[in-house]
């Protein structure tokens, strides 16, 4: 693909958007979840794990735990054991813990709806605040960016390609935000994140059965 101006990019992430629209209408978050407070806890739980284990383990706290009282009074060493399975569970039992204690403490109980206001939460960074703010408030404040955002972002040509031991996240997002409409910032990250898990996987990416094919660069892609 020659080198595009940035208005040739844009019209082509619009083509892309056009059909991640048809082909994946219904596109949302894989965690299950009834409450803000349910979204951001299963979104601090699933660091570096699957979002299947993530939903086994919060079946049943999300049952034991209703209000953000409850998860600041747990103690330290059961809530680790009880999260255990989610990976890393000290630091994340940890962000859980003092999150719930500062939403109840300075946003009455309730998880706050802004972009800097969640970013005062202990454990919550852009990616966390991103995916509680667009889709259990429907505020589109910035694009998720996870791994597979990342990675099908280079590949399609949306973003440069980064050193892979240090991905800036924040650069990804900006060049995103800058192609995308606003009102399709939370449909298009949902998205892009089916789309790396059932075609543009990491190892073999699907390339042939790809309905954005021919409007992809595949950058990094071995063909």
């Amino acid at each position: 693909m020659p080198q595009e101006s940035q208005k040739q990019k844009k019209q082509r992430a619009l083509k892309i958007l056009q059909i991640m629209q048809q082909t994946y209408p219904g596109a949302t978050t894989a965690l299950n979840w009834s409450t803000p407070l349910e979204l951001l806890i299963a979104t601090i739980l699933s660091a570096q794990c699957t979002d299947e284990r993530v939903n086994e383990v919060t079946a049943p706290l999300f049952k034991k735990y209703k209000s953000c009282a409850d998860w600041a009074a747990v103690d330290q060493e059961t809530l680790e054991q009880e999260i255990r399975p989610t990976g890393f569970f000290r630091n994340k039992a940890k962000s859980i813990r003092a999150a719930c204690a500062a939403i109840c403490e300075r946003f009455g109980g309730q998880v706050p709806k802004t972009m800097a206001e969640m970013l005062t939460l202990p454990g919550v960074a852009r990616k966390t605040a991103n995916v509680v703010l667009g889709t259990a408030y429907g505020i589109a404040e910035g694009i998720v960016v996870d791994t597979h955002v990342s990675r099908v972002a280079v590949r399609m040509g949306l973003t440069p390609p980064q050193n892979t031991k240090s991905i800036n996240t924040t650069k990804i997002e900006k060049d995103l935000m800058e192609l995308f409409p606003r009102d399709q910032w939370v449909f298009i990250a949902h998205a892009l994140i089916w789309h790396g898990r059932r075609v543009c996987t990491a190892r073999k990416p699907k390339c042939d059965e790809c309905p954005v094919n021919e409007l992809c660069p595949k950058v990094g892609v071995d063909n």
